[in-house]
């Protein structure tokens, strides 16, 4: 089991605090990748940190530090976006891999939209077919009761406001570059898929409904 331990919380100013995730053995996927992929999470959480720390020593004087405080401010949209996406994209895999159920919550929801999960699954390996890096997002608007499969620059460019996230896959190259070349991006594709813990979307859908 791969495990990341968590770190104290700073009491001064509103620190984050890396999640800790009990991972198997994953097909596809190898431990050393994993590994990579944990120490890149970490650093985005410590950039958050960072900037949060940097945004309350600006704030003592925010007419001196104006600019400087534009540049945190919008620099921490994107560390933000990137330790969460990373957080919900470790929690598909933890404890071990088990399918989508036809018949559950979310397989009956995604049928109804698409016609069969399959066919939503095509829609969204097609969206991940998307040039450059990024992420692919399975959304659930709440207000009109509809899935999105969407393409998300970097982790902040492209998110849908107030949409929450039933499923991420990470796209960068960062995610697969250990296992797989460019491209064999496809490869990759299809071991994110076999390891999912489809009980875990179903639980996070089950709290949007």
């Amino acid at each position: 089991m791969v495990k990341h331990t968590d770190v104290a919380r700073s009491a001064s100013v509103q620190l984050a605090s890396p999640q800790h995730f009990e991972l198997p053995e994953l097909g596809g996927i190898s431990r050393e990748q994993v590994e990579v992929h944990l120490k890149l999470y970490d650093g985005y959480v410590a950039a958050l940190n960072g900037l949060r720390k940097l945004e309350a020593d600006l704030s003592q004087d925010v007419e001196k530090n104006a600019l400087a405080l534009d540049g945190a401010h919008r620099r921490c949209a994107f560390e933000f976006n990137g330790a969460r996406m990373h957080e919900l994209y470790f929690r598909q895999w933890e404890h071990k891999a088990a399918g989508l159920a036809p018949g559950g919550i979310l397989g009956t929801a995604l049928t109804q939209q698409y016609g069969s999960t399959a066919a939503w699954e095509e829609e969204f390996r097609t969206v991940a077919k998307t040039r450059g890096i990024g992420w692919t997002v399975l959304h659930y608007d709440r207000e009109q009761d509809l899935f999105l499969n969407v393409w998300v620059d970097e982790h902040h460019i492209g998110q849908h406001a107030g949409v929450p996230i039933v499923l991420a896959m990470d796209m960068w190259e960062h995610a697969y570059m250990v296992d797989y070349t460019p491209a064999e991006k496809a490869d990759y594709v299809d071991a994110f898929f076999r390891n999912l813990n489809w009980s875990v979307m179903e639980g996070r859908f089950a709290k949007l409904r």
